[in-house]
């Protein structure tokens, strides 16, 4: 009879674990998410949500988005954008389709690819690395460019 008695308490709380009346409520569980772009490196300036080329992709395409505006589009005082995106670019506020371009500094001209950032048309622009090597600009100034279509 003892040995009954000794068990009573063990067989108690096994019915008692099986017999509850509602169930834990489970966590939902936890979904990780990539950040987004913008999370990684933060963009160069506010309102700059401007999708990059790839690394290989060093090309100057037209924008298949809608005509550009054609001829002189102004000048732009340009600092040195990210030194890891390739190719010949110019992010300015002169531009409102990504496209092709020309842009000149000091008698040098080269063709870029025009990309649209936000901002008055007064604003600053940013120029890639092989551009400003390309029109011998200085890496660290502000050199003036007189961007056209």
């Amino acid at each position: 009879m003892t040995r009954y008695v000794l068990l009573l308490p063990f067989l108690l709380a096994a019915c008692a674990d099986g017999l509850r009346l509602s169930k834990p409520k489970a966590e939902a569980p936890v979904v990780s998410q990539p950040a987004p772009d913008d999370a990684i490196r933060p963009p160069d300036r506010p309102g700059d949500g401007v999708q990059t080329a790839s690394v290989a992709d060093t090309s100057v395409a037209p924008s298949a988005s809608g005509p550009a505006a054609s001829g002189d589009l102004g000048v732009t005082v340009a600092s040195l954008g990210n030194a890891a995106e390739p190719g010949l670019w110019l992010k300015t506020p002169l531009v409102k389709v990504e496209g092709p371009g020309t842009v000149t500094y000091q008698g040098q001209s080269a063709q870029a690819n025009l990309i649209p950032i936000s901002g008055p048309a007064s604003s600053g622009s940013r120029a890639s690395l092989q551009l400003m090597q390309a029109l011998g600009a200085p890496l660290t100034g502000l050199p003036e460019f007189r961007v056209s279509r």
